[in-house]
């Protein structure tokens, strides 16, 4: 069973919010009225500790939903088919406005914003499982005609230039000869893996509307659109901007140069 912590902060807020306000207007001025009809009226009332422990969280429950749902949520990656732009253990903060706003758990759209654009590392849910985050580059967009061959990529018939970017030709993160080049993707320049023995999967398509065809920078090691399709707009969590840690045991715990990343 997959743990939906949207909908566990959901319901201690709502849980919590409706035991203090049960205690606040019912209960408590229930116990005054008793307590005045037996004459104890001057002796103070006392709290039950679920009522006070309510009272405490809920603003708090209220916030980190408000806050989590509505402006950043953080997410930790898992893997490495985002490489050489994020890294295993990477913490990283995801815009959850720029999008549009949307009802946690719903998913339901409440305020129109932007729409994705080239080249934006965005977080979604899975197509193929909707429980599970993902996280890709937008390569193309609603109309756009996208070719991946040949470890070239062309939109609407336009080659988006790769160039070595002088880091050298292991993976940043070692285990294997593949390539680091630096791609233009639109106003977006980033770098990406390839690796020249393996023969990837070929697109050839043109994105509907609504849905956006999305790579892994890693784009020999990454399970994207070139293998289910497309991301639906309802599908979309947020833009990834910021790398607030990186934690990593297998590579000896703190990465501190990683820290305080601007993502493009």
């Amino acid at each position: 069973m997959t743990f939906d912590f949207s909908a566990v902060l959901v319901l201690l807020t709502a849980a919590s919010g409706f035991i203090w306000g049960l205690e606040h207007w019912l209960l408590a001025p229930r116990r005054r009225l008793r307590a005045a009809a037996t004459g104890q009226a001057a002796q103070p009332v006392g709290e039950p500790w679920w009522a006070e422990y309510s009272r405490s969280f809920f603003p708090v429950f209220l916030i980190v939903l408000l806050l989590r749902s509505f402006l950043v949520e953080p997410f930790r990656i898992p893997s490495g088919s985002m490489m050489p732009t994020l890294l295993i253990g990477d913490f990283i903060l995801v815009n959850k406005y720029q999008y549009g706003i949307r009802l946690p758990v719903l998913n339901t759209l409440v305020m129109e914003n932007t729409r994705p654009r080239r080249g934006d590392i965005v977080v979604f849910r899975y197509p193929e499982d909707p429980s599970v985050p993902f996280i890709k580059r937008v390569v193309g967009v609603p109309g756009d005609h996208i070719i991946y061959r040949d470890k070239s990529l062309f939109v609407n018939g336009e080659l988006m230039p790769q160039e070595a970017d002088g880091q050298g030709g292991e993976a940043v993160e070692g285990g294997g000869p593949l390539l680091r080049q630096s791609e233009s993707l639109g106003r977006i320049r980033h770098g990406i893996l390839v690796d020249p023995y393996r023969l990837g999967p070929a697109a050839d398509t043109v994105v509907p509307e609504g849905h956006y065809f999305v790579m892994g920078d890693n784009r020999d090691n990454s399970r994207d659109s070139r293998y289910w399709g497309f991301v639906p707009d309802e599908n979309l969590i947020g833009r990834a901007f910021f790398i607030w840690m990186n934690l990593s045991f297998k590579n000896g715990g703190v990465r501190w140069n990683r820290i305080g990343t601007i993502l493009e």
